[in-house]
């Protein structure tokens, strides 16, 4: 086994007022402009390059998914559908000068997949470092680090993952996965949803300052528009360092498609005047397996399994494919059993796992939250801009109909399921909130401490996306003071709650604990912000609760 690398190199998000009037003029304007802006200047050449950096994910034993990009010609752009085939060759190595190249191969890039190119590498060894790049026209890629997982019987010490989610190129910089990346101890990083946002120029939440615009400018509703969008969120060189760091462990949440996407619809899109959102959802879908390193279980979906020795496996959840529409959006009541989050397939598939798992700990990736939440006595003045943040009625509702609390009748019989088998170290890692929180999952919130808690949940707070200080414009900090002893008041599972500040998490996992370390960054609007620790909990094993620890790890 080689040792690890050391290098020293929602609650619902925020909903902008509803549209009345969609421009089809957004839909229909010229590519030319808004796709060159999604690539960075270079010359005039017909020499391939790799614009979009490299990225590597859901590690195997015995392999590891590689991706990149290559732009053939310079009018070849992200979702131009202009380009040559190009033959993309891939090597893997033991070292970083490549003098030990255990792997190699090659494939063609064409306009058909974007020139997106991902190679489903095996035969390597387990828990091992290896470096990869690609090559097209004697063009070399940048070199990137990837890691095997362990084998699966393998007695794990240590595992250590980057947890992130909702990451709004316009609100700022990227500097959590620039942090991130430089740590050089990660195993792999978790992306939790929302790694691109789907609206146009200013409609969604930046604090009334757009940082750095997107393109295309518009909504975007075509698979070309997704896949600039891609490019555009590609060329991030703090994203870039994290994709050439560690691999990646994806999943998707509303924003990949559409805000508060579920089977049939979203609130963020209007039938026949955007086109049909079928159509929409399927272009959003190609362009995100084009453009993630993420191998795909079952076609169209996110949910998958991995392992990573004895000490963990990660149950990874797709909540928009198979949802019912929202009670707050459509009709019908949260508690009725007909209403689903998870689709009863998913949902099967999830408890049979946590059944059969042998390994110490059970994660589970999971877009939105899934511990029960009540507003509480929030005042006026609060409860108003949290309403906003998590779309709901500003008359105070308490639950959030697009969470887990919106479809009762899945987490009853999936916690349920939990207690009557006993099923131990079952730890949620969810984002979507754009705030950072640590809870127990009550059995019965509403008897809670005296009812049990079935499992753990680390959620972490935003890259860059409006959270509640954001909103209401305050200081950051003086929001959370408020708010937090309120909402920890109105629900007693909740042990720490930070409304206010962006981040991300490191989440260490040994056979006596789970413990989540919470990061935050000086100004999400630098380009060059600092990062610190702000708190860390653990759940010790065989406990299903949540404590507090007092150094990050």
């Amino acid at each position: 086994m080689t040792s690890r690398y050391r290098s020293p190199e929602s609650l619902n998000t925020l909903a902008p007022r509803r549209r009345t009037v969609v421009k089809a003029a957004a839909a229909t304007a010229v590519l030319a402009g808004p796709l060159a802006a999604a690539i960075p200047a270079r010359a005039a050449a017909d020499t391939p390059a790799f614009l979009h950096g490299v990225a590597s994910g859901d590690p195997l034993p015995d392999g590891v998914l590689l991706w990149t990009r290559v732009t053939p010609t310079p009018e070849a752009i992200p979702g131009s559908g202009l380009g040559p085939d190009t033959e993309v060759s891939w090597t893997v190595a033991t070292d970083k000068a490549f003098t030990q190249i255990v792997a190699k191969g090659s494939t063609t890039a064409t306009a058909a997949s974007d020139h997106t190119v991902k190679a489903d590498i095996r035969g390597l060894s387990p828990a091992t470092d290896y470096w990869f790049r690609f090559s097209a026209g004697g063009a070399d890629s940048p070199a990137a680090r990837t890691r095997t997982a362990p084998a699966a019987d393998a007695a794990v010490p240590n595992l250590r993952f980057g947890v992130v989610s909702c990451a709004n190129w316009e609100a700022g910089h990227f500097s959590a996965y620039r942090h991130l990346a430089a740590r050089g101890d990660l195993d792999a990083w978790l992306h939790l949803g929302d790694y691109i946002y789907e609206y146009g120029t200013g409609e969604y939440g930046t604090r009334d300052t757009v940082v750095r615009p997107h393109a295309p400018a518009h909504e975007i509703l075509t698979l070309a528009d997704y896949r600039t969008r891609h490019g555009r969120y590609k060329t991030d060189p703090d994203l870039q360092a994290l994709h050439a760091a560690a691999p990646c462990v994806a999943i998707w949440d509303d924003h990949e498609i559409a805000n508060d996407a579920w089977s049939g619809g979203a609130e963020n899109h209007t039938e026949g005047a955007e086109g049909s959102y079928a159509a929409r959802r399927d272009a959003a879908k190609q362009a995100y397996f084009e453009w993630m390193p993420v191998r795909p279980a079952i076609a169209g979906t996110t949910y998958r399994r991995l392992r990573f020795g004895k000490l963990a496996d990660l149950s990874l959840l797709d909540l928009r494919s198979f949802r019912s529409q929202q009670a707050a959006l459509g009709n019908g009541s949260v508690d009725d059993p007909e209403r689903t989050l998870t689709g009863r397939a998913q949902l099967d598939w999830l408890k049979a796992g946590l059944k059969s798992s042998d390994t110490t700990w059970r994660l589970v990736g999971n877009s939105v939250m899934v511990a029960p939440f009540a507003i509480g006595s929030l005042s006026a003045e609060l409860l108003k801009p949290l309403a906003e943040l998590l779309g709901l009625p500003k008359e105070g509702l308490a639950l959030n109909t697009d969470q887990w609390d919106g479809y009762t009748d899945d987490r009853r019989e999936l916690l349920a399921h939990l207690r009557s088998n006993a099923i131990r170290n079952t730890v949620f890692l969810t984002g979507d909130i754009h705030m950072a929180w640590a809870n127990d999952v009550p059995v019965n919130a509403g008897t809670y401490p005296l009812s049990a808690s079935a499992a753990t949940e680390f959620v972490v707070t935003s890259v860059t996306s409006d959270n509640l200080d954001d909103i209401v414009k305050a200081p950051e900090g003086t929001v959370s003071a408020l708010a937090a002893p309120l909402i920890r008041a109105a629900n007693r599972h909740v042990h720490w709650v930070d409304t206010d500040r962006h981040g991300f998490g490191v989440l260490d996992l040994t056979a006596a604990r789970a413990q989540m370390d919470y990061y935050v960054l000086s100004d999400r609007t630098r380009a060059d912000a600092t990062a610190s620790w702000a708190r860390s909990y653990r759940t010790r094993s065989g406990t299903q609760k949540v404590e507090r620890t007092y150094d990050p790890v």
